[in-house]
């Protein structure tokens, strides 16, 4: 047996006599050290702790070792995943993730970086033997997306993107008591939206980057732009050269929520409109207005966002709208609401909060701003990322779903760059008749970075 044979059967034994997260208050069914798996995080900014957090509440895991090119904030990280850890041992702390997989034999690897360096280190981390967890949209270009399935799937990793909708207990119990037993008839339409007030309003002046912020290997493959205070660590969404916008935050959640309630695959067409057309004196480069239709075969799956004005409904500020011929579902990360169409029982579902079993989800959301009413989910995704690797099986988030998703939701910015609609061949990946678009699903690297799809 070789030592990932071991930890499986040690996990498979584990998981049938322990309570999830018992060992971390009791150490009753904490495991040897020596079985444990070994974990690394690359990005250890906010979610990244959030992440880590939540499967060190589930498995007794070792964290070995710790990547980020702000040091201060890897060094708080580390702080606090030792004060977190039986051994209370401080993981190894690196700032290049290519040093942190050479160096560390690791069975586990979190992937919490900023949107454009999700895909060099998911590689990166298959290539070195490791099952990745890695946060969503997966890529920014939908190339990159493809290189990532290629290497799980060459290398035979198991791969979990951070779609944690899939694994909210109040949404699956909406799946299974209104979509799988029928109460809403035939599916006409779905609305998915998100009206929060998000984009960054600010437009700071260009300054020098901190001197503990390695702010070359930051941008990486992106194009350079001058530093300012919106850069890191959040605001950096508020721009096109990081990120796909809030269509490629938001909208990939709902849509990807959608297609796995509805066992959808890839979008027949997909069109978008929209802009800046609000708040014009910002620094920020994303649209503060967009729409976009992904068509299916029965129906359409609407997508609208604004960071301007009030929701329509305060109580689904984001969220997703079922409409069917019996009734209609409303979904959101907080709550579910079925209303029926005539006669019927109204029904409704909130969001698991678990303090009770969790104590420490309290004093994390002062220390990591840890949304309580996630942290169930984020727990549930875990538990089925572990059980996946165990068993060598997709997760329910596996990296293919994780591509068509923010693939459409890549193609939807592309179809509002272009100003036109956009049929998609996932087999050939590229976008039937129209070579300008085709061009646009591969976006240049910043050398000396080499795009994953060249190097195929």
């Amino acid at each position: 047996m070789n030592r990932r044979d071991i930890l499986k059967s040690a996990a498979l034994g584990l998981t049938a006599t322990a309570l999830p997260g018992a060992w971390l208050t009791s150490g009753a069914f904490a495991a040897p050290a020596s079985s444990r798996r070994r974990v690394g995080l690359i990005g250890t900014g906010w979610y990244g702790k959030c992440d880590l957090t939540r499967l060190m509440q589930i498995e007794p895991v070792e964290v070995v070792a710790l990547c980020d090119v702000d040091q201060k904030m890897l060094k708080e990280a580390g702080d606090l995943i030792a004060s977190r850890q039986e051994s209370q041992k401080t993981p190894k702390l690196y700032g290049d993730y290519r040093k942190m997989l050479a160096d560390q034999e690791m069975d586990i690897v979190l992937i919490d970086t900023p949107d454009h360096w999700h895909a060099l280190p998911m590689i990166a981390a298959a290539k070195s033997g490791a099952d990745v967890w890695v946060q969503k949209p997966i890529s920014v270009d939908v190339l990159e997306g493809k290189a990532m399935v290629d290497a799980a799937r060459k290398h035979k990793r198991i791969v979990q993107v951070g779609m944690q909708r899939r694994s909210t207990p109040h949404l699956i119990e909406a799946r299974d008591r209104v979509i799988n037993e029928g109460l809403l008839g035939d599916i006409a339409q779905v609305e998915t939206y998100c009206y929060y007030h998000m984009r960054a309003k600010a437009n700071p002046p260009a300054t020098q980057p901190p001197e503990w912020f390695d702010y070359d290997m930051w941008t990486g493959p992106a194009p350079m732009r001058p530093y300012t205070s919106l850069t890191h660590p959040r605001s950096w969404r508020a721009f096109w050269e990081y990120g796909n916008g809030i269509m490629g935050d938001m909208c990939v959640h709902m849509l990807d929520m959608v297609r796995w309630m509805l066992e959808l695959g890839w979008p027949k067409r997909i069109a978008s409109s929209g802009g800046i057309l609000v708040d014009e004196k910002s620094i920020a480069n994303i649209p503060d207005t967009q729409n976009a239709i992904f068509e299916y075969d029965d129906f359409d799956i609407l997508w609208t966002h604004r960071s301007w004005g009030n929701p329509p409904d305060p109580e689904y500020p984001w969220g997703a709208t079922l409409y069917g011929t019996k009734g209609t579902l409303k979904l959101s990360v907080n709550r579910y609401d079925f209303t029926p169409h005539g006669p019927g029982k109204k029904l409704h579902g909130d969001a698991v909060i678990e303090l009770d079993k969790y104590p420490l989800d309290g004093p994390d959301k002062k220390l990591i701003r840890l949304e309580q009413h996630v942290a169930s989910a984020i727990r549930g995704h875990m538990r089925d990322f572990l059980t996946a690797i165990d068993n060598r099986t997709n997760p329910v988030a596996d990296i293919e779903q994780g591509h068509i998703s923010a693939a459409s939701c890549i193609l939807a910015n592309r179809s509002m760059q272009l100003g036109r609609s956009l049929v998609f061949d996932p087999e050939q990946h590229i976008v039937i008749g129209d070579e300008e678009a085709t061009k646009l699903l591969q976006r240049p690297y910043r050398e000396p970075w080499k795009h994953p799809h060249s190097n195929q």
